[in-house]
């Protein structure tokens, strides 16, 4: 680790948490919040006084080390000649690529992956492949989405029952996009490291492939870069990795790192599928191009840059995921340490051989983790 700094500081638990003062808070937001927004527990959650660096202080005075940067927005790229929209959420720069997509394509219809996460507003969330969150919405989803198996290398989708995961998702696709459904499809849609999917990286040469495939059936690619923009992983986005052009990109979380603010980025040639405006704009919304929201992203990019910070995530995460696995190699609930650059997954199991995730195992590392400074 680096030297401490005032905001580069080792954990302070003066009061175990959640202490009394974020347990008053808690018993408050119960009593005004929705009770689905908010998980709430005996240990669980703490409330932020203030933040610097990467430390967060709670209303107690406990001081922690935050290794989920803030749910990925905490971030203190180019895309040749883009064309932007502007918007407010992650979500709706989903919801602004799929509008271009059926565009430019004259195509309703989305490829999506199992395991992803594009929002939950209506468009995204047809993409988004979480029961829990489709279920209660199920009849007013659009109906053209259809998903194919993840590539996931530790834990294989069973229908793909292949040893290589890329080449056999892949071909899945191809199948799909050939058959009668397929000719529908104007997009496909992919996280090219899946976050809330389990911090997941497809195997090498799958987006490429991917990005080919498309080409060929001259279908858009859209990559959501909402979680991994920005240095995440370790270059500006994580498409770069593997030097993959997507026809539109989604960015959002650590543009601004503080004020909402997001973006819809794709080729001029895509971006002209948009009509020009007679007076009314077909695709708006009220805060679009907020001046705050706008003067923090271009201050968050600067920051970025001048901190070196895409490099420092890079040599970081590399460290970290060489480290934890020598630690944790023999640990019997822990089945994998995975990741790119600075976005890192530690996968635990009840069992090593049948690779069953083990979510109680998981409640528990993270409240231990919490009663010892790190979120």
């Amino acid at each position: 680790m680096s030297e401490p700094t005032d905001w580069n500081l080792p954990p302070r638990v003066r009061v175990p948490p959640p202490g009394p003062a974020s347990r008053r808070l808690a018993s408050r937001l119960a009593g005004v919040e929705s009770r689905n927004v908010t998980y709430l527990a005996d240990d669980f959650p703490i409330f932020w006084e203030k933040s610097r660096g990467s430390n967060v202080w709670d209303a107690d005075g406990n001081r922690y080390v935050d290794l989920t940067a803030g749910f990925g927005v905490a971030a203190v790229s180019p895309v040749l000649d883009p064309r932007i929209v502007l918007a407010c959420s992650g979500a709706e720069a989903v919801e602004i690529a799929l509008k271009t997509a059926c565009l430019a394509t004259g195509k309703p219809g989305v490829v999506s992956f199992t395991g992803a996460y594009h929002g939950l507003t209506y468009g995204a969330l047809a993409t988004t492949d979480r029961d829990m969150f489709r279920r209660p919405f199920e009849d007013q989803l659009n109906p053209h989405v259809l998903r194919v198996p993840y590539p996931h290398p530790y834990r294989p989708p069973a229908e793909l029952g292949a040893s290589d995961v890329g080449a056999a998702s892949l071909a899945r696709l191809e199948a799909l996009l050939g058959s009668e459904q397929g000719t529908g499809m104007g997009a496909v849609i992919v996280e090219a490291v899946q976050a809330r999917g389990g911090d997941v990286v497809p195997p090498a040469g799958f987006l490429p492939d991917l990005a080919d495939l498309c080409h060929q059936r001259g279908i858009l690619l859209i990559a959501d870069e909402i979680y991994t923009g920005f240095g995440r992983t370790g270059r500006w986005f994580a498409c770069q990795h593997e030097n993959v052009i997507p026809d539109l990109v989604c960015v959002g979380k650590a543009l601004s790192g503080t004020l909402p603010i997001a973006a819809c980025i794709g080729s001029p040639e895509v971006m002209e599928a948009w009509p020009p405006s007679a007076g009314e704009a077909i695709h708006t919304s009220t805060f679009l191009g907020n001046p705050l929201a706008c003067t923090a992203a271009v201050a968050s990019l600067r920051e970025i840059r001048r901190h070196g910070l895409v490099d420092r995530s890079a040599a970081e995460g590399g460290r970290w995921i060489g480290e934890l696995r020598n630690a944790l190699d023999s640990h019997p609930g822990v089945g994998e340490v995975r990741g790119l650059g600075l976005m890192i997954g530690i996968d635990l199991v009840s069992d090593r051989e049948s690779r069953e995730p083990d979510g109680a195992l998981a409640g528990r590392v993270l409240a231990g983790a919490l009663g010892r400074g790190w979120i």
